[in-house]
C-alpha cells in the first residue's frame, strides 16, 4: 500500500472544522472526522477525491468512550504504510454569554468538558497508542485569543481555552523526554465567520460588553472565513518548525 497520513479531526462538521476536513480530504489521505453529526458532503467528497474517511458520531461532552474507542482503532493501524500521523482536537463551545454568577451548571459543565477534557482525554489515547510508531506524530490544540485575554461573560469558554494552552505546554514537556516525541502546539487561528460569531453579536448587550466588538469585526469585514482560516491553519501543521513553539498564533 501506498504510504499515506492519518489525520483525527474533532468538530467537522460544520465551520472552520468542515473548510479543514474538506481540505484535508486529498487523494490517498485518511481521515477519522469526530463530530456530534457525520457529514454526506463529506463522504461525498472523499469518494471524489480517492481519500478513505470515517466519521464517528459523538457527543465529546462525554468523551470518555470516545478515547477508549480511540486506542484500540489506533492500535489495528500499521504505522509501516502511514507518512505522520495528527490530532486536531478542533470542538469546542461557547455556551451562554452571560455573567458566570447567572450561569447554568449544566452549560458550563458542557463548555469545559468539550473545550478541555476532551482534547486531553483524546491526546491522551492518541500519544499512548502512537508512542512506538516511526513516523512524525503531531498534535494541534485549535486555541483562542480568548485562552490569553479574559473577556466578560464567557468565563467557562475562556478557561477551557487557557487550560488548553497549559495542558499543550505541559504535554510539549512530556514529549521532549522521549526519542521520537510528538510535537505539539496550540494555536489561535484568528478570527472567523463561524456560527460562533453569530452567537456572539447576537448577545444580551446588557450581559455582554464585548458585543460592539464583535459587531464592529464583522460590520468591517474583519472576519476570515472558515476556508480561509482553515487552509492557515494547516499550513502552520505543515511548518517544518512545528512544535517549536507549544503556544501560537496562525496569523504570526
Amino acid at each position: 500500500m501506498t504510504p499515506h497520513s492519518l489525520t483525527i479531526l474533532t468538530g467537522a462538521s460544520r465551520g472552520m472544522g468542515h473548510a479543514m476536513a474538506e481540505q484535508l480530504l486529498q487523494p490517498g489521505a485518511h481521515l477519522l472526522c469526530i463530530s456530534r453529526q457525520t457529514s454526506a458532503d463529506l463522504a461525498a467528497l472523499a469518494q471524489e477525491r480517492g481519500a478513505r474517511l470515517e466519521q464517528w458520531s459523538a457527543d465529546l461532552a462525554d468523551a470518555a468512550p470516545v478515547a477508549q474507542r480511540l486506542l484500540p482503532w489506533l492500535a489495528a493501524l500499521d504505522p509501516a504504510e502511514l507518512v505522520g500521523a495528527s490530532l486536531i482536537n478542533n470542538a469546542g463551545v461557547i455556551g451562554a454569554l452571560t455573567p458566570l454568577r447567572d450561569g447554568d451548571s449544566a452549560d458550563i459543565a458542557n463548555a469545559l468538558r468539550v473545550g478541555l477534557e476532551a482534547p486531553m482525554l483524546l491526546c491522551a489515547a492518541f500519544l499512548k497508542a502512537t508512542m512506538g510508531w516511526p513516523v512524525p506524530r503531531k498534535v494541534l490544540n485549535i486555541s483562542s485569543g480568548l485562552g490569553r485575554r479574559a473577556m466578560a461573560s464567557s468565563g467557562a469558554y475562556c478557561a477551557a481555552k487557557a487550560g488548553m494552552d497549559h495542558f499543550t505546554r505541559c504535554l510539549a514537556l512530556d514529549e521532549a523526554l522521549l526519542p521520537h516525541g510528538a510535537t505539539v502546539c496550540s494555536l489561535a487561528p484568528g478570527v472567523v465567520d463561524t456560527d460562533m460569531q453569530v452567537q456572539l453579536r447576537g448577545a444580551d448587550p446588557k450581559a455582554f460588553p464585548d458585543l460592539p466588538n464583535f459587531a464592529g469585526l464583522h460590520a468591517h469585514g474583519q472576519l476570515a472565513s472558515p476556508q480561509a482560516a482553515a487552509a492557515r491553519v494547516l499550513a502552520y501543521l505543515a511548518r517544518a518548525d512545528f512544535g517549536a513553539e507549544p503556544i501560537a498564533d496562525a496569523r504570526g
